[in-house]
């Protein structure tokens, strides 16, 4: 799968609530808060579930509420349409269970 090019960056990124490009890599980031550890624990599994679905498969970690999600196609050294659509899936599957 190819990079993101220029076009596609201006395009795509902007549009993804929260997301943040990676200071000295060609990765996106993002924090989730949750309620609390159960609400966490359920999306990340909901997230795994569509990952192996999508062949993607995030850099992340979980601490109690919180989890801190790195993503960036591997195979193609950097941002492709593939994170895109993983960070849209992952946002969606967050919807309803993020601390307000």
């Amino acid at each position: 799968m190819p990079r993101l090019t220029e076009s596609e960056r201006s395009e795509l990124l902007p549009a993804l609530d929260g997301w943040a490009l990676v200071e000295g890599r060609d990765a996106l980031h993002k924090r989730f808060l949750f309620e609390d550890f159960s609400a966490a624990f359920g999306w990340m599994t909901r997230v795994a579930l569509a990952a192996e679905k999508m062949n993607h498969h995030p850099d992340w970690s979980n601490s109690y509420n919180k989890v801190d999600v790195t993503l960036s196609t591997h195979d193609a050294k950097g941002l492709t349409r593939r994170d895109v659509e993983m960070a849209q899936r992952m946002d969606q599957l967050a919807v309803g269970l993020l601390r307000r």
